[in-house]
């Protein structure tokens, strides 16, 4: 979009991410006098990206409701004025809102950061990381950033920090009332990430932040996007600094070395120099118990792993760790040895369900595979069963896929994991039968197929979800966990690699399986929102989220759209999302699904 981006506006792959500052911007005009928040005692603060640390993106305030939601309008607008449409632009932030003041980074791959006074909009500061330009000009996924965490020493007029991570691999703490870098910490405010890493040569190397850093006790705690493969890949290893001097405290391998657990799950070497495992999606905390919770991405290379025969942990995982010390409490692999790309893209969201006819502290993990895995919090033991079952295994000379696979019992999945004839479009006529066409040179068939060798592969779900980085929102009144989803196809297939690569094959690409007007090749729902009962294990509604105009002036009923960015939920029955193609932000009854609001 040529026009500056703001805070009212956004692009749509973003605006699911943004929708702390929507609604913020849009609170103060409901019906009724206004009313600013002023303690964090009433639920006025927002004060990490999820809301609080085991992040249920849960708000306690109720002023807002079902019956007055209708009446929202949009309060104030702040232009971050960087948009580039020449390059990668994009908010991906959820802002943060502290005594008032909410800190947010915009939307250039510049990511600033800004402090803006919650209540009318006003610019407080504004600090430009790459100023004088980036020390290293290779950003990991796109120079994206979903956040930054806020620090302080719990002292009436005491030290407040806002701590940014960039994606071109530099910490950096700023004070939160004037936005300059703190002098102590690091060098003049900032730590180089890569000086730390002293095993490999990341010079020409994708390594960095791209989601919010954690913050338990005076430590900040960060994980990080790094190359997929083929090739040479930055180590995706946890990491934690003092977040006074910027000193590193504690590093977790998730490439477990010798002589480390897990380490027997890599067949020979191959756990040396390998990349992925990397908790790119974040952390949440549960604080009182000092544990530290990430989900995990695949290893490298994504889609071949003849030079990693094994299951491969940690890749694929969702990980429990001492936030003080950074030791292993407890693992669950979601995947094993996962040749798809499906990353554990959110961390779980803390919670406490009731189970067995007793109150059980858990973690529920979304993940793309469309499914959800609800854990004991201090064992990793699932609180429904799961079980193992075959699955097709791989074609490709050289690889090793595993024969099996976890299956949850309980939750049903969150999207659909099976393709089959029964799911091609049905759109119209036309539509379906060049899908049938074309899907006679093509594989597919259930979640886990595995990817052809110069034959077109169907990937359902696809590598969008299924859940993604957006993660869930979680009602801790009424147990109900909510989850935007995506059913969109995708298409690849891997291909011999020249001579000289540094594998045999390469993946042809992130192709989208669409029909030939450009919409996905399966019958709706294309994009979903549910909430899902952790109590029982059941999904409670099911609703579409997102539409194509040109489709419903069609006749055609709201079919969804690929949507990125999560939920929230609040305590006056309504669930907020942003995130669809359509770029509009709705507002649905908690405990219905029936849509109330909406806004483009």
């Amino acid at each position: 979009m040529a026009q500056p981006v703001s805070s009212r506006v956004v692009r749509w792959r973003a605006s699911g991410a943004f929708l702390g500052t929507l609604l913020l911007c849009l609170w103060s005009a409901t019906a009724g006098a206004p009313q600013r928040a002023t303690s964090a005692g009433a639920g006025a603060e927002w004060r990490t990206v999820g809301g609080e640390p085991g992040g249920s993106r849960y708000s306690p305030l109720a002023q807002i409701d079902r019956h007055n939601v209708h009446h929202l309008e949009v309060a104030w607008t702040y232009r971050t004025s960087d948009a580039d449409p020449a390059r990668f632009s994009t908010i991906e932030c959820t802002p943060i809102v502290v005594d008032g003041i909410l800190y947010a980074t915009t939307c250039s791959p510049r990511v600033k950061v800004v402090a803006l006074d919650a209540a009318t909009g006003r610019e407080k500061w504004r600090y430009d990381p790459f100023a004088n330009g980036p020390p290293n000009p290779i950003l990991a996924s796109g120079g994206v950033n979903r956040g930054v965490a806020y620090w302080s020493d719990g002292r009436p007029g005491g030290e407040r920090r806002i701590l940014h991570g960039t994606a071109d691999g530099r910490l950096i703490s700023l004070d939160a009332r004037t936005g300059r870098p703190d002098p102590a910490f690091g060098d003049g405010g900032v730590v180089d990430l890569r000086a730390g890493i002293t095993e490999r040569d990341l010079r020409r190397l994708p390594y960095g932040t791209t989601s919010a850093p954690a913050v338990f006790a005076d430590l900040v705690i960060l994980g990080f996007s790094n190359g997929e493969g083929p090739g040479p890949t930055a180590p995706g290893d946890i990491r934690a600094f003092d977040v006074r001097t910027g000193r590193e405290v504690w590093r977790f391998h998730t490439v477990p070395r010798p002589g480390e657990f897990g380490n027997d799950t890599w067949e020979g070497d191959s756990w040396r120099d390998r990349g992925g495992a990397n908790p790119w999606g974040g952390f949440t905390l549960d604080p009182r118990r000092g544990i530290l919770f990430c989900g995990t991405g695949s290893p490298a290379f994504d889609f071949y792993g003849g030079d990693r025969k094994g299951d491969n942990l940690f890749g694929n995982c969702v990980l429990a760790l001492d936030a003080r010390r950074g030791r292993r409490l407890w693992h669950f692999q979601t995947v094993r040895h996962d040749l798809f790309d499906y990353d554990n893209p959110c961390p779980p969201v803390v919670c406490t369900v009731t189970h067995g006819g007793r109150r059980r502290d858990a973690v529920a993990q979304v993940t793309k595979t469309g499914y959800c895995f609800l854990l004991d919090r201090l064992t990793g033991e699932p609180l429904f069963p799961v079980e193992e079952r075959p699955v097709p295994v791989s074609d490709v000379p050289g690889e090793a896929s595993s024969p099996v696979q976890i299956f949850p019992l309980k939750p049903p999945p969150i999207a659909r994991t099976n393709f089959t004839l029964d799911e091609v479009t049905d759109r119209s006529p036309a539509a379906r039968q060049e899908v049938l066409e074309r899907l006679k040179s093509m594989r597919y068939g259930p979640i886990y197929t595995p990817t052809a060798l110069d034959v077109e592969t169907v990937r359902f779900p696809g590598f969008h979800g299924g859940a993604h980085w957006g993660g869930a929102s979680f009602d801790p009144t009424t147990g109900l966990l909510y989850v935007n989803t995506n059913d969109i196809p995708r298409s690849h297939h891997l291909r011999r690699a020249p001579p000289g690569s540094p594998a045999p094959y390469l993946n042809s690409g992130y192709g989208r399986f669409e029909d030939r007007d450009g919409y996905p090749a399966v019958k709706p729902p294309w994009g979903s929102l549910l909430a899902v009962d952790l109590d029982r294990g059941e999904i409670r509604w099911r609703t579409v989220l997102g539409e194509y105009p040109e489709l419903i002036a069609q006749g055609l009923p709201p079919t969804g759209t690929e949507n990125l960015g999560g939920t929230i939920v609040t305590a006056g029955g309504l669930v907020f999302v942003g995130a669809t193609r359509d770029e509009k932000f709705r507002a649905f009854d908690a405990a219905t699904g029936r849509l109330l609001w909406e806004y483009r």
